[in-house]
């Protein structure tokens, strides 16, 4: 079997705009897409650990790369803002989980809200999903959906209704 520069950028670019394949799910892949995002949450709050500077930069390199790649499995699928696409969750339930600490509640309520705001995709949200296309639109939708729930987690929190 002959690799070509070409496929393994396809294949790449499939892999990561799919967060690993569970784009593919045949329901609700957005919800299962979401799942890698839970997988890199960890993973962001030691960023934050570690350094805040290098936590936003990181959280800024994965959107930018998240437009890139979501915009460039635009074309290889032919279709505006496909099932199969979910690295724009990944950004999303990223930006809804920022600067709050990876606990059971923590990581079940976020991905409930950030699901509830990227189905009910209110406004600048409606806007990025319906007016923005390529890269910018799919992911950008997404990651408004997740400062939406990241709001909502802190309301709850003041509320004290839950520990963040």
């Amino acid at each position: 079997m002959r690799y070509t520069r070409a496929g393994v950028r396809r294949h790449a670019v499939i892999f990561l705009a799919s967060g690993a394949y569970l784009g593919y799910a045949p329901v609700a892949s957005g919800t299962f897409g979401t799942l890698a995002g839970v997988a890199l949450y960890p993973v962001f709050d030691r960023l934050r650990t570690l350094s805040l500077p290098l936590y936003l930069l990181t959280f800024c390199g994965l959107v930018a790369a998240a437009i890139a790649i979501a915009g460039e499995a635009e074309q290889l699928f032919g279709e505006k803002d496909s099932g199969k696409i979910t690295i724009d969750e990944v950004s999303g339930y990223i930006a809804a989980t920022l600067f709050v600490r990876p606990t059971l509640a923590g990581v079940v309520a976020s991905f409930v809200l950030f699901r509830f705001f990227d189905v009910a995709k209110l406004w600048p949200a409606s806007y990025f999903d319906r007016q923005v296309h390529g890269g910018p639109g799919v992911v950008l939708d997404d990651v408004v959906s997740g400062f939406y729930a990241n709001l909502a987690l802190r309301a709850f929190a003041w509320c004290g209704l839950l520990t963040l």
